[in-house]
């Protein structure tokens, strides 16, 4: 299994951007999966993840109301729509499943919150 995060970027405080995860395997439709951050000098956290079904979501108390987690299982993708970005979602975000997968950890992608 591969997951790949794409769409970080360089985006202004109040800023919106949408990450994807594609994955092989098939584990889109049977398994939890979820968005991971982190940040210089802190520990990899959570930030939201999705059941197999695509109906029940959960997030960070910090990113509630701003970030958006959803997947299409047809094109085994996965998405987080972050909007009013602050510098603090400053972190190269990842995806795995929940909880992770060490071996599907992949480079993940930066997002860089200006101020």
């Amino acid at each position: 299994v591969q997951l790949q995060a794409s769409g970080g970027g360089l985006v202004q405080a109040g800023g919106s951007l949408t990450l994807s995860c594609a994955a092989s395997g098939g584990i889109f439709s049977r398994k939890v999966l979820g968005w991971y951050r982190q940040a210089p000098g802190k520990q990899r956290e959570l930030v939201a993840h999705i059941f197999s079904n695509g109906g029940s979501t959960n997030y960070l108390e910090s990113v509630k109301g701003r970030f958006t987690i959803s997947k299409d299982n047809a094109k085994s993708t996965m998405y987080l729509q972050m909007n009013s970005l602050k510098p603090e979602d400053t972190a190269v975000y990842y995806c795995n499943q929940v909880p992770p997968v060490q071996s599907y950890w992949g480079q993940g992608t930066l997002v860089t919150v200006s101020i």
